[in-house]
């Protein structure tokens, strides 16, 4: 045993027998010098400084004889433990894969309503947080130059219907010719559409509900004078939700490549901001036509149903999407070591042998990986002892089912 690696193991058992080894050179000493001083040099002293320095001896030795003892003990364990290796198997079964993206998230129609005359607001006929149908007024805009425009064209028009009739009337009794009555006809036309365009215009002054939705702060108050334009307010139709997320482009090639065989299996779920799941399950309704060069990514949209009314336009969450794997080689991940960026397992071969072999990994979970290439439900890994062992050593082993290591995963990696 190296004297100085035994010193730093055991300190207080070091410093123990140094101590008895000062003890014994002391008293040796002073058996020697004993000549010296000429008051004590008696037999007497002589005698019991030799069974002073017998029984420090007797010390020293049983004290050396209990740390050989014990050092050789735990050395004994140490050995049997650093040959204790465990080994399983890969295990082929169908795992679910959750990939995560933050989204935003989106009404299916959110639009800003908009004045689309001049005039002052007459009436609020909403509130802030409303449910609004559709057709129903909001904002009425005050209609006096409007009103006093469409009664002048619509007696315009009136005047032009007289004339038309009775222009038509003379030209039954073959007073006027046809190009007379065809001019009273397309003046009689121009005042209608003129008397038409003034209604619009009147009816622009009402302000209605284009769709179900829930009404957004409002902009402006009563009496306020409005311009063509202004952004009374915006309706948001929330039945629907719009949820929005960028996918890398290897993982838009893996979703893409899964729906061949595995879109019945897909699942996408909705983490809020608070970390609850939103209770209905999506899907994905669009995928945009082309990636974005600065960040690798292209946008998904995922629709999802609001019948509660608890997601609304601008909140943001995490998409969960899950795939099931089927029949995936799966290995725990204190098997694995990694050597700079490549990860490795040891394999015993039938002569129990170890032979390091590099794997490719999938995905990662919580204490599994799920290995894309590199090895078969038919080897053999290294569980436990991954350190201990070297390339081209013959091991001794105890096998573990995998159903059973796989099954308790709260260890520890070495």
């Amino acid at each position: 045993m190296n004297p100085i690696v035994f010193a730093k193991r055991r300190p207080v058992t070091t410093m123990m027998l140094v101590v008895a080894l000062i003890s014994g050179g002391v008293l040796a000493s002073n058996k020697m010098r004993v000549d010296i001083l000429r008051p004590l040099n008696t037999r007497k002293i002589h005698v019991y400084l030799d069974s002073i320095g017998t029984g420090a001896k007797q010390m020293k030795g049983y004290i050396v004889g209990q740390l050989e003892s014990y050092y050789q003990k735990h050395e004994e364990q140490r050995h049997e433990e650093h040959h204790k290796l465990v080994v399983t198997s890969p295990k082929a079964q169908d795992v679910i894969i959750t990939q995560p993206y933050v989204c935003q998230i989106r009404s299916r129609r959110n639009i800003e309503v908009c004045a689309l005359e001049d005039g002052y607001l007459q009436e609020i006929l909403v509130s802030e947080g409303q449910a609004v149908k559709k057709g129903d007024l909001m904002f009425k805009i005050k209609p006096t130059l409007y009103q006093a425009r469409l009664n002048a064209e619509t007696a315009e028009a009136q005047f032009a219907q007289r004339e038309f009739d009775n222009t038509k009337l003379l030209f039954e009794q073959k007073v006027v010719y046809a190009n007379e009555l065809a001019l009273f006809q397309a003046k009689l036309a121009k005042a209608q559409a003129k008397a038409e365009l003034a209604q619009a215009e009147l009816d622009f002054t009402n302000i209605t509900a284009p769709f179900d939705g829930i009404v957004d702060r409002l902009h402006e108050q009563l009496g306020s004078l409005i311009k063509e334009r202004d952004i009374l307010t915006t309706l948001s139709d929330n039945s629907v939700m719009w949820v929005y997320f960028n996918v890398p482009e290897a993982k838009y090639l893996e979703y893409k490549a899964s729906l061949k065989h595995e879109n019945e299996d897909q699942r996408i779920e909705l983490k809020l901001a608070n970390g609850d799941k939103f209770p209905q399950s999506g899907k994905i309704g669009a995928i945009e036509a082309q990636f974005n060069n600065e960040t690798g990514n292209i946008p998904f949209r995922a629709d999802f149903k609001n019948p509660d009314g608890l997601l609304r336009h601008g909140q943001t969450g995490t998409i969960l999407i899950h795939r099931i794997l089927h029949d995936a080689i799966v290995i725990p991940q204190r098997a694995v070591y990694e050597i700079l960026d490549r990860r490795y397992v040891y394999v015993v071969d039938k002569d129990d042998v170890v032979h390091q072999r590099e794997i490719a990994v999938q995905h990662t979970m919580d204490d599994i990986f799920v290995i894309n290439k590199g090895l078969d439900g038919n080897d053999r890994i290294v569980l436990e002892g991954v350190r201990q062992v070297r390339d081209g050593e013959k091991v001794e082993y105890e096998l573990s089912k995998p159903e059973v290591v796989l099954a308790d995963q709260k260890k520890h990696a070495e």
